[in-house]
């Protein structure tokens, strides 16, 4: 017999409510508290595509697609989504400089040169993006053929990257690049293995693979022919050895960026039916499932028929004075962390308000959001909601300080690939490395803004 599977997927709907002008909001909805869960990194390790008798990699949560969610959630917000394009700029700074020693002007000639194939600047965006998104970054440096210098650096993205299990030192040996992503099984030449380079010391770990040194902080490995590696820079983060949990996802896990969303949908509702939305019910996206498969329901049309048939059955379950004092059974339980989660809720919306309704708590929603990704409102624009609340240029031009302030812990994350750069390349006394900050300025300078050096 085959095993029947849902092939239809209900949408969000509104419905009318018998004998009433009032309606009923149905939306298949997910609780985005799962996107991160902390249990899930406790997952075991797993063998790599193609290289199963070779290597064992840690998932990326526990269905190896959390970046991918995270990216999402983020992406479907406009609050959300502006909030870290806004922390990207403010990481990038006034970007990578390449300088020189003795002057402090751009570098030129060969260096400059050097710089200019790597396209430095789009590759420390690129880097700080994954860093702002994932609080870890993945380069690759590749040398020339005798191994003396490095010739180039390329950007990994973090989405794609997953690190091996350690060995019985604690070192992460090696990182595997390819398109998790995909639904079909990944082969052997789907799969990039890269060396990683010691997470602490990965100038001597190249120097001793390159046979330049005999041995530094106890490194003992013999010269190697491979010319390409990865550098990882990881902003540490409490108890997660392999994948950053970042800060800002406590948004997910707390309620703040569910209740905007269905503030938004609530809404969108009542403007396009010109009438209030009495109740809003939010149905799991397992309970359609389970039905299917309860009932043994494989033809995808007697699918659509059955679940229109329940849907029926919730609207006439909320209306009518017959069902008052009636109840409703559907599941629940209390996820690990402490949050319950229903099959079925349903709640009652308070539909006297026209027009501006939830303006207050769209309001409260954004900054709790802003408050949560570290930034103030006024710093990307007005604040969402009918009260305006505004700073003065003063205020603004400190708040801006700050945030460029604090964004020196990042910046020197992601220099690291670049000191190993700069320092095995034996520049070190032609070139230094910085991204300078931007400072606004006063009307009695004469200028709009100033760059200033970290040193």
């Amino acid at each position: 017999m085959k095993e029947p599977k849902l092939n239809y997927y209900p949408r969000m709907e509104v419905l009318d409510l018998p004998e009433s002008p009032a309606k009923v909001a149905m939306s298949t909805v997910e609780d985005s508290s799962t996107v991160f869960d902390e249990d899930s990194f406790g997952v075991d390790a797993q063998p790599v595509p193609g290289w199963e008798k070779s290597f064992q990699f840690i998932p990326f949560g526990p269905d190896n697609r959390t970046p991918y969610h995270l990216a999402k959630a983020i992406a479907i917000d406009e609050i959300m989504s502006q909030n870290m394009f806004f922390n990207v700029l403010t990481a990038y700074g006034s970007g990578l400089r390449y300088t020189d020693v003795a002057t402090g002007e751009p570098v030129r000639g060969e260096i400059g040169r050097w710089c200019m194939c790597n396209s430095l600047k789009e590759f420390f965006i690129e880097q700080a993006t994954d860093m702002k998104y994932y609080f870890f970054a993945v380069a690759v440096i590749i040398l020339d053929r005798r191994g003396e210098r490095i010739v180039q650096i390329r950007h990994k993205d973090a989405q794609y990257c997953r690190f091996e299990k350690a060995d019985g030192r604690g070192r992460i040996n090696h990182v595997f690049y390819a398109n998790w992503r995909k639904r079909t099984v990944l082969n052997r030449k789907d799969v990039e293995v890269l060396q990683l380079l010691d997470e602490k010391n990965p100038l001597g770990h190249l120097e001793v693979l390159m046979g330049r040194a005999p041995g530094v902080d106890g490194l003992t490995m013999m010269r190697t022919d491979r010319r390409k590696f990865a550098v990882v820079m990881r902003f540490p983060t409490p108890g997660m050895q392999y994948y950053p949990t970042p800060y800002y996802t406590a948004i997910f896990r707390g309620d703040w960026y569910d209740l905007k969303r269905l503030i938004g949908k609530g809404k969108k509702a009542k403007i396009r039916n010109h009438a209030g939305v009495k109740y809003l019910v939010e149905i799991d996206k397992d309970y359609w499932e389970n039905i299917i498969i309860e009932e043994n329901i494989v033809d995808p049309e007697e699918q659509r028929k059955r679940i229109d048939k329940e849907k029926d059955n919730i609207r006439k379950f909320v209306t009518g004075i017959e069902n008052s004092g009636k109840m409703w059974i559907s599941g629940c339980y209390t996820s690990p962390d402490g949050h319950e989660q229903h099959m079925i809720r349903i709640t009652v919306v308070d539909s006297g308000k026209e027009g501006g309704d939830w303006s207050d708590d769209i309001s409260e929603a954004a900054n709790m959001m802003c408050y949560g990704t570290n930034i103030h409102p006024n710093l990307v624009g007005a604040n969402p909601g009918k009260s305006q609340s505004n700073n003065s240029g003063s205020d603004k031009r400190e708040l801006f300080t700050l945030k460029q302030s604090i964004e020196t812990a990042f910046r020197d994350m992601l220099q690291k690939v670049h000191d190993v750069v700069i320092y095995f390349n034996r520049w070190e006394d032609k070139v230094k490395c910085e991204v300078p900050l931007i400072l606004l300025t006063t009307l009695d300078k004469h200028t709009d803004a100033e760059k200033v050096s970290t040193n």
